[in-house]
């Protein structure tokens, strides 16, 4: 003992003077000698320890402690596990827990919590979180250690909190970090990856159990709550993911946490709608009613408490209403900016609906975005009491969706809601789409059934199904069978009586439904099933007795009504019924409307109460009512019956929407509602009129008139007195047949109209304006006559109307529209019917004012129009005009005055009266426009006064800036500038504003101006014309051409400017011999010229440019006439103004009459006219004439009266006349040429040795003279002059490759050449086939070669070549005439071309005798 106690005092020693080697072999040979020896065990521990020998000293010390389990080596095990860090925490906490128990049985307290303490310490420093949490164990009540240290550690609460945080947040981090991990998995989903690591986490967490302690050991309320929160949230959602067969354990768990929540009222929204939802009672009413205020005033915000507010206020509603309350203000934490409404600590954000319109909206809210059953099964209810059965099927099939999935979730099976679902959506398909749901909705019911063979409702709804599809006697028997097994079910006995009424067994039914009622109020039933019982039971006897006396008794059907509105003072049917009692027994219209009123307001269903209600409202023309009505109808869903179904469909609000929305002008919702209601009644006479009316209204034409001749051929099946007024068809197709121009259909038809009702306004108005429309049509299309004759008739039809359409503005406008048709067409002024514009003029003329409007301006009366007496010839067009002009601007006077209470009638009458005034303006002598006239005047001031009753109005805009153009340009340029401003897009005020720059000589403002005309309008052909004349300005003459035939092409024949400058510029380029000039291009101008005639009888200078064009298409007889009655009017102006200008323009008329008869062979009249304009042209007269002018005067008249003379067989005279042309023109060569001919045409030596001198001459002059050359060498030719004709032939060589050669002149050559061949001395064919082939290949373009070549040949080759080129050279491609073409067709030979040269030019004899020759063969 003595040795070991040495022993161990040398070991003491060793370890003292720190010789570890030493202690630890003395203590080693001790351990061997002494193996249970404790002390020498602590000694080796601590030695390893110090040497850091970690494992070795850790076993020392457990073998120390095996021995005696004493403070100092567990002391020792701390402190190694300290130094070996993180990984031997958990040896810590075991070696901290054994030390603290020691400390704690030797009541050392305070070492006790220095142990605990320290080691805390060094999990939370050293260690990880998990390592921490579970250190905190050791401060935990379910520690060995904790009733010891309770009271020097922190309290509970605080330490499961603490482990509570911990734990969240890394069982957060370790869900997040498994879902990442694994969801790269091949094949994996993230749905299923998610419920899977929830599931392994949640399973294995130890939150549940913290959460629960915390519940107990908090000491704080709110914490308390929080996590009583956060547990059932945890519970919540490891129900979620637990698999099936474990569920029911969890769910029974989550249910009973849940409801102890709801019962102390704690507002944990997750708690209140498991409470709620999960009770799954059969009937609503089992709900309980103070659990659901209590929720609806914890959570006002949320999706439930919208249904459910709406549901417990509703009347369906089985809770007892509560007393509107104020919820308790919600406080808020203060900040700096602070409102009116923070004051009482916020706005309350609950909201309790006053009316169905708000519940409705507030429910269908709610409903939207909640997953709810309850929610559902609330809203199902409602919508099937607001029989919204469209709704409520796409609700419950969504519903059935929401149980289904939250049955997985949960695996809480909800019975009665399912039955509840599968009612409320067999019920709704019973009604929705009826027939087609019928065998869903039996299934649903069947199903129901099954689990509750007693529930009433699915009985009911079977029984429905069968009554929807009118098989009453199955509904009976069905019903029946489910009474035997519940007799006592009043509600099914109700509906079999109901069934026997629908069936026609009134009797029946009635005996049925009075032997209920006595049950029904001693059994306290409904207020619903009562009151319709009581209504069916009063339907039942209102159809037993039909009788005037018994539908009016008090005591009969009306008690039954009155007394089911006292049951449920909101059953639709019964005022329904009560409203056709007061409307057509009682005969009170009040009470009756009021009743129709309110069943509408209370149900959509009610169609024939809406159906007379919308009639009544229609009759006072409160149209907006019957849109209201027919809509509610509309949208109830009863209008189109689904396919398959016996019922009828209801087209009447559908006709009544179009009629509404065709009162506001809204014709393209009009055109829908009428479509709509054709489609279900086809055969609707008044729909189809009013569908006709939305396309004419809405500028469908085609479509209007398809509609309306669809309701006419209604109008010939149908009887006459169910359509009402037929004429109104009539009337509309007029209108469409108006609008689309076809007016000679429309006025026939107004006539029709007119005929039945001669009284109708609108209809005489509208036949008189479609006459001046038509009228105005014709001139722009240039029908002057016809035009004329329909102003005529609608002046005519004026006289006949009643005397009060004559006081309207629109029958004055249209007097005056009708009067300016004569001024525009001047040609027929005298067919004005003066007499029948005065007796207008006449009409209701009491009022001296009538016809004051601008009198003191204009000077206009009724003194001219009605002015007689007789005037001379030359003056009665002048005559004609004026008293058609005052005639209209009288009538647009008598429109101002008859539109006086009109602001904007009357400002377009002041536009229409400025137009007048300036049209009788421009109808004045030129001489009389240079200085502003009374008429201009007049317009300005007219057109002034519409702006100002209508400043907005573009038009007038431009009306002022046109008429003060040249009275005052600033102000023109203002008004084309607001116009436009008002209307960027008017073609008319940007060509009027370019005629302005135009007049101001702004030639880029005018380009400018025009162009943008252009791009605006490209149809409008003043822009061009004005883009011509810019062209004309800048010296473009060929751009100018171009754009003024592009303008005549497009503009109408009321275009005076366009006819006017069209053919002048033309002329001036024909006068230049263009090459490519031939007599179609003379077509058109011809045409204008004679529209300008008709238009304009007094513009001469336009008559005799027209007979400059008839001339050139040889046209004498018209161009004679034209000339002899212009000759006629200008000597009558010379001889009464003795003007130069007159003269000088007689002077030209005569040289050009003179030639025209020369034309005709009417060679004496010739000789006069033209010595009668040699005469006036002389140098001693006095005429404004220019030398060019005289000179080219007086060589015509020369040449006219030479070649007269020449015909009439007086040549010297002739030749007189022709040597004086030529020394009056300086040799004109080709008047040379024609003296030349008539020379040689004399026979005498002298005059051909003359003819050949004065051509040697003209040569001499000008060697590229064709026709010299050609008479030179036909001359040359036959006089057999040799050297002459080698002479003539060398330069028509040398001509024939000129380019300045034409067409005709290269055939001409062609046949000089062939003559020479052909008549020379040594001739032979072949030279004459050799000039012919030459000629072809020279101009294989020309028919004329090809022509000669076939004809000496007689080959059909070139015959064919002939007619292929000939047919390539007509206009417009060429310049080829109808006879050159007609002798190629002639030159085959055959006869279907001859009959074809024949058709082309029948006064040529190639055709006749190709054809003579091809019969003959």
């Amino acid at each position: 003992m003595a040795s070991i106690k040495a022993s161990l005092k040398a070991i003491n020693d060793a370890i003292r003077q720190q010789k570890w080697d030493d202690a630890l072999a003395q203590a080693d040979n001790l351990i061997s000698r002494d193996p249970n020896n404790y002390q020498a065990h602590v000694f080796r521990a601590f030695v390893l320890d110090k040497k850091n020998i970690l494992e070795l000293a850790e076993t020392a010390y457990q073998t120390a402690i095996s021995i005696r389990s004493d403070a100092q080596p567990w002391q020792g095990l701390i402190k190694l596990y300290e130094k070996q860090g993180p990984k031997a925490i958990p040896k810590y906490q075991l070696a901290a827990l054994k030390l603290a128990e020691i400390f704690r049985d030797a009541n050392e307290m305070y070492k006790c919590q220095d142990v605990v303490d320290k080691f805390i310490d060094f999990a939370r420093a050293r260690g990880d979180r998990g390592q921490y949490v579970q250190a905190l164990h050791l401060i935990l009540p379910d520690s060995p250690i904790y009733p010891a240290l309770e009271g020097r550690v922190p309290h509970p609460a605080k330490t499961y909190e603490t482990i509570a945080q911990i734990l969240e947040v890394d069982e957060k981090k370790r869900i997040n970090t498994l879902i990442g991990e694994r969801r790269t998995r091949l094949g994996a989903k993230l749905s299923e990856v998610t419920v899977e690591v929830n599931r392994e986490v949640l399973c294995q967490s130890e939150l549940c159990h913290i959460y629960e302690q915390l519940t107990l050991w908090a000491q704080d309320d709110d914490v308390r709550r929080q996590y009583e929160e956060k547990l059932l949230q945890f519970r919540y959602d490891r129900l979620l993911v637990t698999t099936a067969p474990n569920k029911a354990a969890e769910l029974e768990v989550v249910q009973k946490l849940a409801n102890d929540m709801v019962i102390i009222k704690h507002p944990y929204k997750l708690a209140w709608d498991i409470a709620i939802e999960w009770r799954d009672h059969k009937e609503i009413k089992d709900w309980d009613v103070n659990v659901l205020n209590e929720y609806c005033s914890f959570f006002p915000d949320s999706d439930l408490y919208r249904v459910l507010t709406g549901f417990m206020t509703s009347d369906l509603s089985p809770f007892p209403k509560r007393a509107a309350e104020t919820p308790a203000p919600v406080h808020t934490s203060e900040t700096g900016d602070e409102s009116e409404d923070d004051e009482d600590g916020g706005a309350p954000t609950s909201v309790i609906p006053y009316t169905d319109e708000d519940r409705l909206l507030m429910m269908t809210e709610g409903i939207s975005t909640t997953k709810s059953l309850l929610a559902h099964r609330l809203m199902g209810e409602y919508y099937q009491h607001l029989e919204e059965h469209e709704s409520n099927v796409e609700l419950m099939r969504k519903a059935m969706k929401i149980m289904i999935r939250e049955t997985e979730k949960t695996g809480k099976v909800f019975t009665n809601a399912n039955q509840s679902f599968m009612l409320y959506l067999g019920t709704a398909l019973v009604f929705y789409q009826s027939p087609r749901n019928h065998g869903e909705a039996k299934f649903l019911f069947d199903k129901v059934l099954e689990i509750d063979p007693a529930s009433t409702s699915a009985m009911i709804g079977v029984g429905l199904i069968y009554e929807e599809e009118e098989e009453f006697d199955q509904a009976i028997d069905f019903l029946g069978r489910a009474l035997k097994g519940d007799s006592g079910n009043l509600r099914v006995r109700a509906e079999v009586g109901w069934l026997y009424a629908l069936k026609g067994d009134f009797a029946r039914g009635k005996a049925e439904l009075e032997s209920l009622l006595p049950s029904m109020i001693r059994a306290s039933v409904s207020r619903d099933l009562l009151a319709q019982t009581q209504y069916r039971l009063g339907c039942c006897i209102w159809n037993l007795d039909t009788s005037k006396s018994a539908r009016k008794s008090r005591s009969g059907a009306y008690a039954y009504f009155l007394d089911a509105l006292k049951s449920n003072f909101n059953h639709a049917p019964a005022y329904s019924s009560l409203g056709i009692y007061y409307a057509d027994y009682a005969k009170d219209k009040k009470r009756a409307r009021r009743c129709f009123l309110k069943a509408v307001e209370l149900s959509s269903a009610e169609v024939e109460s809406a159906e007379r209600l919308a009639r009544s409202f229609a009759d006072d023309g409160d149209w907006d009512r019957v849109e209201l009505v027919a809509q509610r109808v509309v949208d109830s869903g009863r209008v189109r019956p689904p396919p398959g179904s016996k019922k009828k469909g209801i087209s009447w609000p559908l006709s009544a929407l179009g009629v509404a929305e065709l009162n506001k002008q809204d014709y393209a919702k009009a055109i829908v509602s009428f479509q709509q209601a054709l489609r279900i009644t086809p055969e609707d006479y008044h729909s189809w009129v009013g569908l006709g009316e939305s396309y004419h209204n809405s500028g469908r034409y085609i479509a209007a008139t398809k509609a309306i001749q669809n309701a006419q051929r209604l109008e010939e099946s149908a009887d006459s007195s169910d359509l009402g007024d037929t004429w109104f068809t009539k009337y509309m197709l007029a209108n469409v047949k108006r609008e689309l121009g076809e007016f000679d259909e429309a006025i026939a038809l107004y006539h029709k109209v007119i005929s039945d009702r001669p009284d109708e306004e609108g209809v005489a108005i509208a036949l008189m304006q479609t006459m001046v429309e038509n009228a105005l049509s014709c001139v722009e299309k240039g029908l002057f006559g016809k035009s004329v004759e329909l102003a005529t008739g609608a002046l005519s039809f004026a006289l006949t109307v009643p005397i009060h359409i004559a006081k309207t503005f629109n029958f004055w406008k249209a007097i005056g529209d009708s009067c300016s048709i004569f001024s525009a067409v001047q040609g027929h002024a005298h067919d004005f019917p003066t007499n029948g514009i005065r007796k207008l003029l006449n009409l209701g003329t009491e009022d001296e004012s009538t016809y004051a409007a601008l009198r003191d301006v204009d000077g206009v009366g009724k003194e001219v129009v009605f002015a007689k007496g007789i005037f001379a010839d030359d003056e009665q067009l002048g005559v004609d005009l004026t008293r058609i002009l005052h005639a209209a601007i009288l009538a647009h006077k008598r429109a101002i005055y008859e539109s006086a209470n009109d602001i904007y009638a009357q400002a377009v009458a002041y536009y229409n009266l400025g137009w007048a005034e300036n049209r009788a303006h421009l109808c004045l002598p030129p001489e009389l426009r240079v200085q502003p006239s009374r008429y201009q005047k007049a317009a300005i001031r007219c057109f002034k006064r519409a702006i100002e009753l209508e400043a907005g109005n573009p038009e007038f805009w431009s009306s002022l800036g046109v008429v003060t153009s040249e009275v005052n340009p600033s102000v023109a340029q203002h008004a084309f500038v607001r116009s436009l401003f008002l209307n960027e897009r008017s073609a008319h005020a940007w060509s009027n504003l370019g005629a302005l720059a135009l007049l101001q000589n702004d030639i880029k403002l005018a380009n400018e101006a025009f162009t943008r005309a252009q791009s605006n309008d490209p149809d409008y052909a003043h822009a061009w014309l004005g883009q011509g004349f810019v062209a004309l300005m800048y010296g473009d003459a060929k751009e100018a051409r171009g754009l003024f035939t592009h303008a005549m092409d497009i503009s109408e024949s009321s275009s005076l400017l366009t006819r006017r400058q069209y053919p002048t510029l033309l002329f001036d380029h024909i006068l230049t011999n263009p090459p490519n000039l031939n007599v179609t291009s003379l077509i058109q101008p011809l045409f204008a010229l004679a529209q300008l005639r008709s238009l304009d009888p007094q513009g001469l200078a336009y008559q005799h440019l027209s007979t400059l064009y008839q001339e050139r298409t040889n046209d004498n007889p018209r161009a004679i006439d034209t000339l002899e009655r212009a000759c006629e009017q200008l000597e009558a102006s010379y001889e009464a103004t003795e003007s130069a200008e007159s003269l000088a323009q007689f002077s030209l008329a005569k040289t050009d009459l003179a030639r025209s008869y020369l034309a005709a062979s009417e060679y004496a009249k010739a000789v006069d006219c033209g010595e009668m304009a040699l005469q006036l042209s002389s140098d001693e007269s006095d005429n404004e004439l220019t030398a060019e002018q005289r000179r080219k005067a007086r060589l015509s008249a020369h040449l006219t009266v030479g070649l007269a003379e020449y015909f009439s067989k007086n040549v010297g005279a002739a030749v007189s006349y022709f040597e004086t042309a030529l020394d009056e023109s300086s040799s004109n060569h080709d008047a040379v040429c024609v003296l030349a001919q008539m020379l040689w045409a004399t026979g005498t030596d002298e005059a051909r040795e003359r003819a050949r001198t004065v051509l040697f001459d003209v040569i001499e002059k000008d060697p590229s003279h064709v026709q010299s050359v050609l008479l030179l060498g036909i001359i040359a030719l036959l006089d057999e002059d040799e050297e002459s004709l080698d002479a003539v032939t060398s330069e028509l060589q040398t001509l024939r490759t000129s380019h300045k050669v034409t067409d005709a002149e290269h055939s001409q050559i062609g046949e000089v050449f062939r003559a020479v061949a052909a008549l020379s001395e040594n001739s032979t064919e072949d030279d004459i086939l050799s000039q012919l082939q030459n000629e072809v290949m020279l101009y294989p373009h020309l028919p004329h070669g090809w022509s000669r070549l076939a004809e000496f040949s007689g080959e059909e080759h070139p015959a064919d070549m002939a007619l292929k080129v000939a047919l390539k050279a007509i206009p417009p491609r060429g310049e080829l005439g109808a006879v050159d073409l007609a002798d190629a067709y002639a030159g085959t030979g055959k006869a279907a071309d001859a009959q074809v040269a024949i058709f082309i030019a029948p006064w040529s004899s190639s055709g006749w005798e190709s054809l003579g020759g091809a019969i003959a063969s």
